[in-house]
């Protein structure tokens, strides 16, 4: 795994960051980053210090990248009290938010200055370097869902008009709130379960894509607190209830021409994107803990559930983990791929490293492309799964997290620091809550992954 460092700021450029700050009258800037556990962690400091929070950055423990889901601390011989790091604020991608506070995405490095091979956003700056070093250019949009508590009103109907001019406000204040820091939303709109909400936010690259994610929890939990309700990206806000998704559309272009259309293979694939889509599908049972592995993800990805439950492809298959969105007048950004299994508690940036990993895996292999899967994958035979290589991602938190610690897959595409720390915060949830009530845990950690 190779590391790219951030870039740093000229003098010029620090002093032109400092008078946007002073101009838009912030008083403090916050920056964050996301751990294993998908929590978003974050120090601040008074505006004027931004230059040194991106030159020198702020101290950080180690064990930052084991804090647990509920603030416990999953030590490991390389993750301790001993030691130090430094979280560096970029401040290319500093966005005001208005009313004194300004946020910018953090990445980690050592007291030396070199990036921590632990930082999931330096790992990846990496992966979209490495596709960069094959021609590759890479566009990802995010969706996410949120569940809104409490509320009131005459009832919350799925996609509903009455159901979101009850909370009009918010919706207002929230999209005001996104136009202020630079947050490009495409769509918004009552989901499918009690009081959730889904947003799409434009696609882009994908480290500002990943950012975007963080940048929008926080906008929409600042914005709560406004409106005297709470909001939580739990993949299982309340047992029984719907499950929040994070999904991801991926779309791969060599040279400026793209790979998931205009070929000669289904629905306009490319060679390349055949093999992209292989890679994707058949790295996805390896690291199903990435993409979905808190002890809540596995109530939320289960078959009927739209979350992508088994490893296939299919087009407009909502059943399926990878879901061909084809180029039609109907896709104005053109052919994607959308990955369904991921929710909030995958720590974004990992998750697209992940995501992008695959792909570049299957290119580079030349990955055959299993069969197109047509229907709901849990109404297949065992004969048409055979056929289709379809296979269900693994189904609890344990077998998850087993398939991803056996897997050289995972140690080719995160590294050995991200998977052990990964893996220990993931251990220590199994272990304190696998075998707790699902509706005691889903209340206890109902905004662990809220900011």
């Amino acid at each position: 795994m190779t590391t790219y460092p951030m870039p740093v700021l000229a003098d010029e450029e620090l002093a032109s960051a400092r008078a946007r700050l002073e101009d838009a009258d912030v008083r403090l800037l916050s920056g964050s980053v996301v751990d294993p556990a998908g929590v978003i962690r974050a120090k601040h400091v008074p505006a004027q210090r931004a230059g040194a929070f991106h030159v020198s950055g702020m101290g950080a423990s180690p064990s930052w990248n084991v804090f647990c889901v509920d603030n416990a601390i999953a030590f490991t011989p390389r993750f301790g009290v001993v030691g130090d790091l430094r979280l560096r604020a970029d401040l290319t991608a500093l966005r005001v938010l208005g009313e004194g506070l300004a946020w910018a995405p953090a990445e980690m490095f050592d007291q030396s200055g070199a990036p921590a091979p632990v930082c999931t956003r330096g790992l990846l700056r990496g992966t979209v370097a490495g596709l960069a070093e094959r021609g590759l250019d890479a566009r990802l949009g995010c969706e996410l869902e949120m569940v809104l508590t409490p509320r009131s009103g005459p009832g919350w109907n799925a996609y509903g008009l009455g159901a979101l001019l009850d909370i009009e406000p918010f919706v207002l204040d929230l999209l005001a709130a996104a136009d202020r820091a630079g947050l490009p939303i495409e769509q918004l709109h009552a989901e499918y379960g009690d009081s959730q909400l889904e947003f799409s936010i434009s696609p882009t690259d994908p480290l500002t894509a990943a950012d975007h994610v963080v940048l929008a929890r926080l906008l929409a939990c600042r914005v709560a607190r406004r409106h005297d309700v709470a909001v939580s990206f739990s993949p299982l806000p309340f047992a029984g209830g719907s499950g929040n998704g994070a999904h991801q559309h991926l779309s791969l272009s060599l040279g400026g021409a793209p790979l998931l259309s205009g070929g000669t293979g289904p629905y306009g694939l490319t060679d390349d994107g055949s093999a992209a889509l292989g890679g994707i599908v058949a790295g996805l049972p390896e690291l199903t803990a990435v993409f979905a592995g808190s002890v809540l993800s596995q109530h939320r990805l289960q078959p009927g559930h739209w979350s992508g439950a088994f490893a296939c492809w299919g087009w407009e298959n909502r059943e399926a983990a990878v879901r061909l969105l084809a180029a039609t007048p109907g896709n104005p950004h053109g052919a994607s791929v959308e990955l369904k299994c991921i929710d909030p508690s995958a720590n974004p940036y990992l998750a697209a490293a992940a995501f992008l990993g695959l792909a570049l895996e299957g290119l580079a292999e030349s990955e055959p492309l299993p069969p197109e899967v047509t229907v709901a994958p849990a109404e297949l035979t065992a004969e048409e799964a055979a056929r289709t290589g379809t296979v269900r991602l693994p189904a609890d938190q344990a077998s998850a997290l087993e398939a991803l610690e056996s897997s050289d897959r995972a140690r080719r595409l995160l590294g050995e620091e991200i998977l052990e720390a990964l893996m220990a915060v993931r251990r220590y949830e199994l272990e304190t809550y696998g075998g707790k009530d699902v509706e005691a845990v889903a209340e206890k950690l109902r905004y662990s992954w809220s900011a």
